[in-house]
């Protein structure tokens, strides 16, 4: 018999599934792209993804962890034993994942506790994130910190644990998401930020955009890395799993929203109406942005305020992240829970001291004129995910067949977006992912999908 655990309510694990999806990809990578993609026209197909090809995608994973009650391996082995290896490479991509994704989350400790330590004005100097991240042993301490910080709340279980840190992150996170967005508004110019960002410009339309909304939608919601799976797997049978889907859609894309007017209208502001200031990539969060909190007052309180929602929305999925790694050691290994999380917080530190020191003493060691960290954001973002999901649409779609889904979730909601849903994962859903899948392969040797 499985005496799997389960969330004590469907809060509990919407709070824990929006926790997971609402991550880095949300506050550090989305406001970039929107930068980088035209605005509101980047916005606008986006959302038009998540409400369509990320509801599918979500959809199923939920529905089968729900119907198996099984971690990722487990659950595509119950439904047809020929197709473990489609939960292997879920597993495998959270694996992975963890330990780089631990090293970024430790450079914003190193922030936040620079700006609550008064020494925000050093964070503005061009120098500070580059000296940062090439030091021998920073990263990795405070890469060590927040694995540590992970495993605290993986260790206590899903209820006691990975429900009780949600039900109190993710409402801090919306509210301190709020109060800085509102703050960025007032700024002196921010306006013209606001309008960038929510007025679509069409003349920017490009395949590449199209691609970039595509790959992020995919990226914040947690996609084919075996996360949902697990999450859904404790996932209580009557609660209605359509609604919770778009509840999880909801917060995701409305903290990415959220995010988008926390940056984009203050580095407006910050640059004076300059479009070419939003250009930073993935530097913007921690180059630009120090800048801009240099130049208001109350910097410390601001810039603090706004490391620590980045912190929180970093653990949430991180958690989600350690827990499908652990469930899966628990279901595959028959190892307890508690000694399942030692081993894999152990392994995300080693395996993440490669990716810390990268940046530094061995920045000499690339592959595809690829650092560590960047080779692995490549691997499970770029081949990994986009593999697996389209495995998952194929199996779903021509294996077991759609109905064994739309049973599932029938169960306990009227599914509504069923026709929709049946089209996207058949059709539609297939042929994005791999164009996803060649646009990064492409792009990874330098050849640019126009």
């Amino acid at each position: 018999m499985n005496n799997r655990s389960e969330f004590s309510s469907k809060l509990g694990f919407v709070l824990a599934a929006a926790g997971s999806a609402v991550g880095l990809g949300n506050i550090w990578r989305f406001p970039y792209l929107a930068a980088k993609y035209g605005g509101g026209l980047f916005l606008l197909i986006y959302i038009f993804f998540v409400v369509t090809f990320g509801f599918a995608i979500m959809m199923v994973e939920i529905a089968i962890g729900r119907k198996t009650k099984l971690s990722p391996i487990g659950a595509y082995k119950a439904l047809h034993t020929k197709y473990s290896f489609i939960g292997i490479i879920a597993s495998l991509v959270a694996f992975l994942i963890l330990p780089y994704y631990s090293v970024i989350g430790g450079w914003v400790i190193k922030y936040f506790v620079t700006f609550l330590t008064g020494g925000q004005a050093a964070t503005a100097n061009d120098t500070f994130f580059v000296t940062f991240i090439t030091s021998p042993l920073q990263p990795v301490l405070w890469q060590i910190v927040f694995v540590l910080a992970t495993l605290a709340v993986v260790w206590r279980g899903v209820k006691d644990g990975i429900e009780k840190a949600s039900k109190i992150l993710m409402p801090m996170l919306v509210v301190l998401s709020v109060g800085v967005a509102l703050y960025a508004l007032t700024l002196p110019g921010a306006f013209e930020g606001v309008k960038y960002f929510l007025i679509p410009d069409f003349s920017r339309f490009s395949v590449q955009a199209v691609l970039a909304a595509l790959g992020q939608m995919f990226y914040s919601l947690s996609l084919a890395m075996g996360v949902m799976i697990t999450y859904g797997s404790y996932l209580n049978k009557d609660d209605d799993l359509e609604k919770s889907v778009k509840q999880i859609e909801f917060f995701d894309a409305g903290i990415a929203i959220l995010a988008g007017f926390m940056i984009i209208p203050a580095v407006f502001a910050f640059s004076g109406g300059d479009e070419a200031a939003l250009n930073a990539g993935p530097g913007l969060m921690f180059v630009t942005l120090p800048k801009v909190f240099d130049t208001m007052g109350m910097s410390a309180l601001v810039g603090g305020i706004f490391f620590l929602l980045v912190l929180f929305a970093a653990l949430t999925s991180a958690i989600s992240l350690m827990e499908a790694v652990v469930s899966t050691v628990c279901d595959q290994f028959k190892f307890s829970r508690k000694k399942s999380a030692l081993i894999v917080a152990f392994t995300a530190i080693i395996l993440g001291i490669p990716s810390s020191l990268g940046n530094g003493i061995w920045s000499h060691f690339t592959v595809m004129n690829m650092a560590f960290l960047d080779l692995m954001d490549f691997i499970t973002n770029a081949v990994l995910m986009p593999i697996g999901a389209l495995l998952t649409c194929i199996f779903i779609g021509y294996v077991i067949g759609v109905d064994a889904i739309v049973d599932e979730v029938k169960k306990s909601s009227q599914f509504k977006r069923e026709k929709v849903f049946r089209i996207m994962i058949k059709y539609v859903a297939p042929i994005c992912i791999i164009a996803i899948l060649i646009s990064s392969v492409l792009s990874a040797f330098g050849i640019i999908v126009l």
